[in-house]
């Protein structure tokens, strides 16, 4: 069966506004590798608009490595948006989700392939609550942001993690590792 990871930055505070954080080399490098060990990434519209950015990277590169190098993987990555409102997406690599978010998890557990990632702050709240993310990613900036949305605020049930594992940046960010017990 395939593992569902959810994967997340935020800040110390919580915070999980994509612009709060410090993102460098490094971790560009951290999460082209992510998107390559997975055959499918799952979005909500918002984020899905967010990640827009990199299929423009595509057909314009920045010149800088390691960002255009994600781009590609980004490209590459199938996606799967879950929407209530978007009729249509128009990356090449992007549909549109055809049921409702878990019955979709569950149905793209049990097809063969690899790893499914969800790289959006509702999904993940949504997966957690329906007990379907095998694996929690998260990564702390250590950045203390004040303000802006936090990452689990809609979490239904207290919920016991376990640490698998860490990955510290030379940036001072760190990526834990968890699994759900």
């Amino acid at each position: 069966m395939r593992k569902v990871i959810a994967a997340f930055n935020m800040t110390l505070d919580g915070n999980c506004d994509h612009t709060a954080g410090i993102p460098d080399e490094e971790l560009h490098r951290h999460y082209e590798e992510l998107l390559k060990s997975a055959d499918i990434a799952l979005y909500g519209r918002t984020t899905y608009h967010l990640m827009e950015f990199w299929k423009d990277l595509v057909q314009n590169p920045s010149g800088q490595k390691d960002m255009d190098d994600f781009a590609l993987s980004m490209d590459r990555i199938p996606k799967l948006v879950f929407s209530r409102t978007l009729k249509e997406v128009d990356w090449h690599s992007a549909r549109l989700a055809q049921h409702e978010l878990g019955e979709e998890v569950r149905l793209l557990k049990e097809q063969p392939g690899g790893d499914i990632l969800v790289g959006s702050r509702s999904l993940i709240t949504s997966l957690i609550n329906l007990g379907l993310v095998d694996e929690f990613q998260l990564t702390i900036f250590p950045v203390v942001a004040g303000k802006g949305l936090t990452l689990l605020d809609a979490i239904a049930d207290r919920t016991l993690l376990k640490l698998t594992k860490t990955k510290t940046f030379t940036s001072g960010a760190v990526t834990m590792y968890y699994t759900f017990e």
